[in-house]
């Protein structure tokens, strides 16, 4: 590989990526980004090998012609040889991971610095790894842990002790913290209030060692909630909005399915788009209840199914093909911003919030787990832009009342005007001038100067 001639300046910025669900995805669009803006800087991706393979295409270890000063290296995932998930725990792969950190980056990174000729001269990571800190502060480098979900969950993890005595006094707003009055404890992801496993103890850690980063760097924009950004500013040495990761640059359209040329032929704001992103499947009977929902609304509907279509949804709903269309995966991000679409029925992950931001479409959320409660939250309180199902789960009269209130009368007329306000907010804040092209411009010399 590379050895010190890549990299004039001797800059050498190691990436430390979490290999599950969209994180190390994230990441590496930022960190190519980087890499272009500091082509003498050399940039090592350290993540597990099942997770490189997803993330660099071909299966290649360099970036090839877009980014040559960026490698990546594979770390042990913690599994034995052979091992097959139970799948009574989606959570355990995680947690064999987490047993490895930080020794199986700490091994890779050293053969990567022998690799390439140079020791590292930045430690850019995930935000989920504690560890970053003492590992920076021991080569005395800058520690640039990448917060990847929403702002009020960084406030939360950061006052998990204060959560959990509230909790504790049986109370059920948290107003008492600053940042975080809109919230409810129901709201609140149970990792923060499990002290024990290995999952909720990372982010506990995490919590308390952010203060000491040289900088924290999120996914988001300036003004989204000029409260909970300005708690994070103070709690902070620095805080840099960069974000909306995927409008830098936005990704090429790619519509294998035909998603763009049905919606072209469908009314502005009728049409209901359905997806739970590319980790989360609702029960066959909240499946169910959305079938029903959406035979209930009589609205065109474009549906992206994680699952078997033909197995699991009634043949006579997937034979509507003038009313609806079912596909195994849609361009998300284009299709949100069509003129057609009028309502997103979603998890509430925070890139599934922020795309329906950037396409000004109000939202129907139904969390699942981790923060998305606290975004489904914001999304109708905060900002007003969408409604979440009533009691939690997918049922079909919740969920088509909730679809009759964001798709028509004035209610979801104003919805879809805030939306569009906060569309116009996230285009402008990465603009040449915008105040995440400004924030980008900081952190690139931070981790290359």
């Amino acid at each position: 590989m590379a050895g010190t001639e890549d990299s004039p300046t001797g800059k050498h910025v190691a990436v430390f990526a979490f290999p599950f669900a969209t994180h190390a995805l994230a990441l590496l669009r930022l960190v190519r980004r980087i890499a272009e803006a500091s082509p003498a800087t050399m940039f090592s991706f350290l993540s597990s090998e099942k997770s490189n393979l997803a993330c660099f295409s071909g299966g290649r270890r360099d970036d090839g012609g877009t980014c040559p000063n960026l490698v990546a290296y594979d770390v042990w995932d913690g599994a034995p040889e052979g091992y097959v998930p139970s799948g009574r725990n989606p959570v355990e792969p995680v947690e064999i991971f987490l047993r490895a950190v930080p020794g199986n980056f700490e091994s890779v990174l050293r053969a990567a610095e022998r690799e390439r000729g140079c020791n590292i001269t930045c430690l850019l990571t995930d935000a989920f790894y504690w560890f970053g800190a003492d590992m920076a502060r021991e080569r005395s480098v800058p520690w640039v842990p990448v917060w990847t979900a929403g702002p009020s969950a960084l406030i939360a993890h950061m006052e998990t002790d204060s959560i959990r005595q509230i909790f504790g006094t049986s109370g059920k707003m948290l107003d008492a913290i600053p940042g975080l009055s809109a919230m409810r404890m129901t709201d609140v992801p149970k990792e923060i209030l499990d002290a024990t496993t290995p999952f909720p103890t990372m982010l506990y850690r995490m919590g308390q060692v952010l203060p000491q980063a040289t900088a924290v760097v999120s996914n988001s924009f300036e003004d989204i909630d000029p409260i909970v950004e300005g708690e994070l500013h103070s709690k902070l040495r620095k805080f840099l909005d960069v974000g909306p990761f995927v409008l830098s640059p936005p990704p090429p359209l790619s519509d294998e399915h035909g998603c763009i040329p049905w919606l072209d032929k469908q009314e502005t704001a009728s049409v209901v788009y359905v997806s739970f992103g590319s980790m989360i499947r609702p029960p066959p009977h909240e499946i169910t209840a959305i079938v029903n929902a959406l035979d209930k609304a009589a609205s065109p509907f474009l549906w992206s199914f994680r699952g078997d279509a033909q197995a699991e949804l009634p043949r006579e709903f997937l034979e509507r093909r003038t009313r609806g269309k079912v596909v195994p995966w849609a361009p998300q991000l284009h299709v949100l911003g069509h003129r057609a679409v009028g309502a997103f029925v979603t998890h509430c992950g925070w890139n599934s919030v922020l795309e329906s931001m950037i396409g000004g479409v109000p939202m129907v959320g139904r969390p699942f787990f981790g923060e998305q409660s606290m975004n489904a939250r914001a999304v109708e309180d905060v900002w007003r832009i969408g409604v979440a199902v009533e009691g939690g789960a997918f049922t079909e009269e919740a969920t088509a009342d909730a679809l009759e209130r964001v798709l028509a009368g004035e209610e979801g007329k104003r919805m879809r005007e805030r939306a569009g306000a906060l569309k116009e907010m996230a285009l402008k804040a990465v603009e040449p001038q915008g105040s995440s092209t400004r924030n980008f411009k900081a952190l690139v010399e931070i981790v290359t100067g």
